[in-house]
């Protein structure tokens, strides 16, 4: 965790991200400390997970956003719309989903190359 710590208080140095934003980062990653164990049965999920995956099966891309942090994230996606050769992916449908309590595997999209793009939430 201390690499993410680092790289988010660079962020702040650069101007990328406000002091405010940063402070929300940070106290995330404090809580995803906290939650590295499974989530209990009955518990609500916590993270958003975007994960490239290559055609040999490794990760190429994988990024985990706490759910408490998906509005400074969307900040991040001034259209809405992530696009993945080609296909776009609807990043506020995804926050609709979530905030209607969808869990589990929200989209996967493959691409011509055979990569591909998993959402899901747990």
């Amino acid at each position: 965790m201390n690499e993410e710590r680092m790289r988010i208080l660079k962020m702040i140095e650069a101007g990328t991200i406000s002091a405010e934003d940063g402070a929300k980062l940070l106290e995330a990653l404090g809580s995803a400390e906290e939650t590295a164990a499974p989530r209990p049965t009955g518990a609500s999920p916590r993270w958003l997970r975007v994960r490239v995956v290559d055609p040999g099966g490794r990760n190429k891309v994988h990024v985990n956003v706490p759910l408490k942090l998906l509005d400074v994230a969307k900040r991040f996606i001034p259209s809405g719309m992530l696009n993945f050769n080609g296909q776009a992916i609807d990043f506020d449908e995804i926050l609709a989903l979530i905030r209607e309590g969808a869990e589990g595997k929200l989209v996967e999209v493959e691409g011509e190359d055979g990569e591909h793009v998993e959402i899901f939430v747990e």
